[in-house]
C-alpha cells in the first residue's frame, strides 16, 4: 500500500489496546504519532464506522477499542484502510501493441494475488500479539 493509512491506524488501535479501557483523546494520539489531531480524527472516524474503535465526544471524551485486542486481526485495520491496489494501478498502454493490448488484465491478476498473500499474512496476526512488541 502507498499510503500511511495503514501505519496510522496500526498506531492508534497500538495505542488504544496498550491502554487498555482508558479513552484517548486525539491530541494524545497525534502527538504519539506526530501527526496533526484532524488527520488522526479522520482515521479514528473510519475505524469506528469498521466496528474497532467506540469513541465518547466532548470534554473527558476520547476513543477505546470497540473489541478486545484478541478479537482484532491486522488484517482487519488493512481491510479497513484499503483504498487502491497494493502495487498500484495500470496505465492506458497502445492497443496496437502485443504487451500493450493484453498487460492490464494480467496485471490485474498479479496484483489480485499479492493483495490476498498480504492479507492472508496479516490475518494471523492479532492486534494482541502485535503490541506485546512494545511492552
Amino acid at each position: 500500500m502507498n499510503n500511511l493509512r495503514f501505519a496510522t491506524s496500526l498506531h492508534i488501535l497500538s495505542l488504544l489496546a496498550l491502554q487498555d479501557g482508558e479513552l484517548l483523546s486525539s491530541e494524545y494520539i497525534a502527538g504519539s504519532i506526530n501527526i496533526n489531531p484532524a488527520v488522526v480524527r479522520k482515521e479514528i472516524s473510519n475505524l469506528r464506522d469498521h466496528g474497532l474503535i467506540e469513541s465518547k465526544e466532548g470534554k473527558g471524551g476520547g476513543s477505546t477499542l470497540a473489541k478486545p485486542a484478541g478479537k482484532i486481526w491486522l488484517s482487519d485495520i488493512y481491510n479497513a484502510v484499503r483504498q487502491a491496489p497494493i502495487l498500484g494501478r495500470s496505465n492506458e498502454p497502445n492497443p496496437e501493441c502485443i504487451i500493450g493490448r493484453q498487460i492490464n488484465k494480467h496485471l490485474q491478476v498479479l496484483y489480485a494475488d499479492a493483495e490476498d498473500a498480504l492479507v492472508a499474512r496479516l490475518r494471523k496476526t492479532q492486534l494482541s500479539e502485535f503490541i506485546k512488541q512494545f511492552v
